[in-house]
């Protein structure tokens, strides 16, 4: 049997028979948790609500005054690897009124897009701590003694996973705290399977406009705790969050109200506090408890958290719009079908009546034809065949007739075509040779007045490139000149080196400082390059290269675009 349920049973002795005190909850107390941290809450909410990638602080002082030592503490950072993936690591610390432990977790996360709206997150955090027995202050009586353990120093693993299924702007969750967990002292399991604390939240978020935010939302929550031999908790949240601050209101059954805002400045800082009042005739004489959360945004600030509403919009129209072109394709097939089958259908139906007339004609001949004497038929039947034969002569006649008008006309459009080809032809001929008598003339009076002039003008087109040739070099020295205290440095071409004007972030003469340096301005999304000069051995790191001074100087003084806001200087590299 672990360890730890002596000490439970006794702390449930003594608040049965020391009814004027309530005994602490063993858990972490995190239920206030709304965003930074949250990963504690459930370690699904690491890719969000944490607002990876960034470093996050959490405090709680449990019914005592923010001048005393923090009953729980928890450092952590969290970044995303992917678009589906996200992992932390932080340090905790945690008075439990029991015992104090004293530790690190790691966090890991993953989501699965089930559809365009679905998603399935699934994570975990495995603590890894230190366990002594706490001091007295949240013991029950202090003269009930607790029973001292044979070890003090206990090492636990313990095991934290959660999962969060979101349809749209719809969010719910279940996580355990200790769902699995091992002292290494005792060998054992460190909790029995009725001291497991599970957790269940159901939340939605609503999009709110407030003027060019798009990150604004309002989230209600509603949750459900157990805790080992207490009553569950159940709770109640509202986060109100722009992206400049937010603000949140709760309710714990046991705990009571809690009321807490903050704010976010540069894009990066953000701080926050909280306090908490017990409302139950419990605990409502003891002090309200405190918390303060502070963050620092290291990613990009456009990839800051955006609430689902807006997210998904563009997903949902472009959905809609899908099935609606399906449909539209579905209905023109049904109707192609249709019209596809009709000629079938109609030659189908054509032929059988044709079957049946050709059918009835045969009858009715068979019947005339025994009505007929065999001299008539006879007569009948050479009356017919002298008529056909007559009219064959009369169509072959008329075939050879129209075949001959036809030849003929042939003949007739195709001597009119050669003779209309051939006037064409000659009035080509004609304007072509005018054309070409006109266009020699006038080359000719353009020479010879071109050749009057181009001298003259030659002479004025070399000047003034001359003189424009000198101005812009004046200038160009001019705008070359250093200014009083400005760093500046000049070379001619070396080391193969681009001729240009160099921005210069740093130059070093050790390798260790100079990969340092600019694996730095990699991380903060900047594209250094550099150049080694071997004339005094030194790697020059520089932000870009520039065709003129005026470019270059626009680039120092803007601080590259707001993009680096240290020093820099130019450095010139002018051709042999």
């Amino acid at each position: 049997m672990p360890k730890t349920l002596p000490l439970l049973l006794i702390l449930l002795g003594s608040s049965i028979l020391f009814a004027q005190e309530v005994r602490l909850p063993v858990d972490i107390r995190q239920h206030n948790l709304t965003t930074y941290n949250a990963s504690l809450f459930n370690p699904a909410f690491s890719l969000d609500r944490n607002n990876p990638q960034s470093v996050a602080i959490w405090t709680r002082w449990q019914w005592q005054s923010i001048d005393a030592d923090p009953t729980t503490i928890f450092l952590n950072y969290s970044r995303k690897l992917n678009t589906k993936s996200a992992v932390g690591i932080g340090f905790f610390q945690h008075n439990t009124g029991i015992f104090f432990n004293t530790g690190g977790v790691l966090n890991y996360a993953h989501t699965l897009e089930l559809s365009p709206l679905v998603k399935l997150s699934f994570g975990a955090n495995l603590f890894g701590f230190q366990q002594n027995l706490a001091d007295t202050r949240f013991q029950t009586d202090p003269q009930i003694i607790l029973p001292q353990q044979q070890t003090t120093n206990d090492f636990i693993l313990q095991f934290a996973p959660g999962i969060n299924l979101m349809v749209e702007n719809f969010s719910f969750s279940l996580a355990s705290e200790n769902l699995f967990d091992y002292n290494f002292a005792s060998k054992e399991s460190n909790t029995l399977a009725s001291d497991k604390i599970f957790m269940a939240m159901v939340s939605y978020d609503l999009p709110i406009a407030i003027g060019s935010d798009p990150t604004a939302f309002l989230r209600p929550s509603f949750y459900l705790r157990t805790i080992p031999l207490l009553d569950n908790q159940i709770g109640l949240s509202t986060l109100f969050s722009t992206n400049k601050y937010w603000g949140q209101l709760g309710y714990n059954n046991f705990y009571g109200i809690s009321v807490g805002g903050g704010g976010t400045f540069y894009n990066r800082v953000s701080l926050g506090a909280l306090i908490e009042f017990g409302t139950s005739s419990s605990i409502n004489s003891k002090n309200p408890s405190f918390e303060i959360v502070a963050s620092y945004f290291l990613g990009k600030p456009e990839d800051r958290r955006k609430v689902a509403g807006f997210v998904m919009e563009d997903v949902i129209i472009k959905t809609i719009e899908e099935e609606r072109i399906e449909e539209e394709r579905i209905e023109e097939e049904k109707i192609e079908k249709p019209e596809k089958a009709a000629p079938t259908i109609n030659e189908e139906k054509q032929e059988k009546e044709a079957e049946k007339l050709e059918k009835k004609n045969a009858r009715e001949r068979v019947a005339q034809e025994k009505a007929l004497t065999r001299e008539k038929r006879k007569e009948a039947i050479a009356a017919v065949k002298k008529e056909k034969e007559e009219l064959a002569e009369r169509k072959k006649i008329e075939q050879k007739q129209a075949k001959v008008a036809r030849e003929q006309a042939k003949k007739d459009e195709a001597l009119a075509a050669a003779e209309k080809l051939k006037e064409e032809k000659e009035q080509a001929a004609t304007k072509a040779k005018e054309g070409e008598e006109i266009a020699v003339s006038a080359k000719q009076e353009q020479e010879r007045k071109q050749d009057a002039i181009s001298a003259v003008e030659l002479a004025e087109i070399e000047a003034a490139k001359k003189q424009d040739l000198e101005k812009r070099t004046e200038e160009q020295e001019k705008a070359d000149q250093p200014k009083a205290g400005e760093k500046y440095e000049e070379v001619t071409a070396e080391d193969g080196l681009e001729p240009g004007y160099y921005l210069i972030a740093n130059v070093f003469g050790t390798k260790k400082y100079y990969d340092a340096f600019m694996k730095d301005l990699i991380s903060k999304g900047l594209n250094p390059k550099s150049f080694y000069r071997s004339k005094n051995k030194y790697n020059y790191a520089y932000l870009g290269r520039y065709a003129t001074m005026a470019e270059a100087r626009k680039a120092r003084d803007s601080k590259f675009g707001g993009k680096y806001p240290e020093k820099t200087w130019i450095y010139r590299v002018v051709g042999e």
